[in-house]
């Protein structure tokens, strides 16, 4: 498995440079979230610029990563999806359950604002 991570104060970015996300890699990806949630890290940019497929157990692996976001009252935010990875989140019906943003610099922008969001909410309370 293929990938880069680059971590800031507010979110970390994986980006995969495996062109599928499948049963073969799924299980590390989770590992690699699962490592990422416990270090501290609670919003979470996954770059799928480079990943032409994916299948059940990656959709598994994403879906491991929004509930560990959910869990640390983080965000997660799916980047660069590919037609056929889109289609595919659109057909499980996932789309209303992901974050799906076109770029990074967009993700980013929306993650501040889930930040800001949540700051203001938990003063007004």
């Amino acid at each position: 498995m293929k990938y880069t991570i680059d971590k800031h104060e507010k979110y970390s970015i994986i980006s995969l440079e495996d062109s599928k996300l499948d049963s073969s890699i799924a299980p590390n990806v989770k590992s690699e979230f699962i490592t990422l949630f416990q270090s501290g890290t609670k919003n979470l940019i996954l770059d799928l610029t480079k990943v032409k497929y994916v299948d059940s157990s990656g959709l598994s692996s994403i879906l491991v990563a929004n509930r560990l976001s959910s869990e640390v009252k983080g965000y997660l935010v799916l980047v660069g999806t590919t037609d056929h990875v889109l289609k595919l989140i659109t057909i499980s019906k996932l789309d209303s359950v992901l974050n799906l943003i076109p770029t990074i610099e967009e993700a980013i922008d929306a993650i501040f604002l889930a930040e800001l969001e949540k700051d203001l909410h938990s003063g007004t309370e």
